[in-house]
Order: C-alpha cells, then sequence, then structure tokens
C-alpha cells in the first residue's frame, strides 16, 4: 500500500505548504509561491512514480532544474523521512544542508546542483544519454520554470534529446505564467513538438492526470509534460502576485495563508 493510500494527499499537501510558509517566515528566506505551484507535481513523481533506493541510489533521477523552487523538494524529503525536522528547520543556516537552491554535494539524494536557470535539463540529457549507454531501463525526470524555457541552453538540450532518440527523458514544464509580464511564451506545446518532442498538456494540480503523464509509454522521442499551474497555489494573497515571487510572509500573513490552507 502506498502512503497515498493510507493519508488524504490534499490534506498532507496543505501541512507542508503550511510548514513550507513556516519555515520562510523563520528564515526569512525562500521562494514560497514557486514551491506551491509545483507541490503536486513533485508530490505524485515521488510517491507513486520513481523507483528509488534510499539505502543507496536512486535508479531514477529527477532533476529540479528551477532550484529557486528547493522548499517544495525539501517538504517531500521531511515528508518521505529522508531528512529529519530539524534538518528541515535549519534552512538557509549557515552550516545547514539545505541552501536556497539545491545542492547535490551535501544532500545525496538530489540528482543535480540547481538554481543557475537553464542548466537542469541539459544534465538530464546527460544522464538520459549515460543510461542509454549503460542499457538501464530507467527514466530521468527534469522539472522546468516556464520563465527557463527563454533560456537558449534549454532548446540546445531539447535538440541533442531528439537526435539521440532519448524517450527515457521527461521534461515537466511548470507553466505558471509567472514570467508572461517579461516574455510570452506562446504555445509552449506547439514549440516543444516542432523540435520533434511527443507533448502533453495536462492540469498541473491534477494527481490523475499528473500520474497518467508520468507513466506514459514513447517510442522514440523524449516527453514533454505542460502541466498549467498557479503560482501559490491554495493562498489568495499569494495566486499569481509577483510581488511573492521571493519574499518571505509577515507574521499577519503568516497566519493568513495557514488560514487558506485550513491550518489554523
Amino acid at each position: 500500500m502506498s502512503n497515498t493510500d493510507k493519508i488524504n494527499p490534499c490534506n498532507q499537501i496543505n501541512f507542508l505548504k503550511g510548514e513550507i510558509a513556516k519555515l520562510s517566515f523563520k528564515s526569512k528566506e525562500g521562494h514560497v509561491a514557486s514551491a506551491y505551484s509545483i507541490m503536486d507535481l513533485i508530490w505524485v513523481l515521488l510517491k507513486d512514480v520513481l523507483k528509488v533506493d534510499f539505502d543507496h541510489r536512486s535508479l531514477e533521477r529527477f532533476v529540479l532544474s528551477k532550484g529557486h523552487a528547493s522548499l517544495a523538494l525539501y517538504a517531500m524529503l521531511l515528508d518521505t523521512k529522508i531528512i529529519s525536522y530539524p534538518e528541515f528547520q535549519s534552512f538557509c543556516e549557515y552550516d545547514s544542508k539545505l541552501g536556497g537552491h539545491p545542492d547535490s554535494s551535501k544532500l545525496p539524494h538530489v540528482s543535480a546542483s540547481t538554481g543557475s536557470l537553464g542548466h537542469g535539463l541539459a544534465m538530464s540529457v546527460g544522464m538520459a544519454m549515460a543510461s542509454k549507454i549503460q542499457k538501464n531501463d530507467n527514466r530521468i525526470y527534469c522539472l522546468l520554470g516556464d520563465g527557463e524555457c527563454n533560456e537558449g541552453s534549454v532548446w540546445e538540450a531539447v535538440l541533442l534529446a531528439v537526435e539521440h532518440k532519448l524517450n527515457n527523458l521527461y521534461c515537466i514544464v511548470d507553466l505558471n505564467h509567472s514570467g508572461d509580464r517579461a516574455i510570452h511564451l506562446g504555445q509552449l506545446n506547439e514549440k516543444f513538438e516542432s523540435f520533434g518532442c511527443e507533448v502533453v498538456v495536462i492540469d498541473g494540480h491534477d494527481h490523475s492526470q499528473i500520474l497518467h503523464a508520468y507513466q506514459s509509454h514513447h517510442n522514440t522521442k523524449p516527453f514533454v509534460v505542460i502541466a498549467e499551474t498557479i503560482k501559490g497555489k491554495g493562498v489568495g494573497i499569494m495566486e499569481n502576485a509577483p510581488a511573492w515571487h521571493h519574499r518571505s510572509p509577515s507574521e499577519d500573513e503568516l497566519v493568513l495563508i495557514l488560514g487558506d490552507l485550513s491550518l489554523s
């Protein structure tokens, strides 16, 4: 029986969002709204999809290319008991393993140090190619932000993935439209398809759609999941509010956040 059979995922995700908000209030750091937009995507991936040997190494890899949303990853590592609560609470302290961006040299279950946007997919392509060469039957999942898709290195990596028929590569794009004020990306699905990828567009907060996309099988093409999400999902003062890209809640705002999450 999986963890999602034992508990209500929505309640647990809201609990973790509450822990993220309280930790951001405590540390005065973190991209809370960005973390909220990907919580469902990471929950399904780490709870229901990845085949992981926690004593040794991940048989399948996950790269959080939008590393500034690290609080979502840390919350899931807490939930799966990979890190302890005191470790979680040490976020952004001087000697903590948990920085503003994930560091694979400090966290062995993090596949890549990320945060310099546009690099995560290229590293994932390298992992996918290595798996093919070694004849390993595993998948590499990489989660990008939509604004990150303005980086030319993303499209260079896509070209390489298509050329080498990396059907073990799953690129997940968190399409929360937070970058639309700078550059409109247009129809991202059409762009990825024009490069030779197989693409599906889903509701990035619907667990059944997410799971179906993650478990899809493909022939020769890299697979791209365009996940329509809401930045700051679940919190009224935060949803689609640009000011919340990188800020911590005040004490009064924390009360509002916990109330919206039904945690007060």
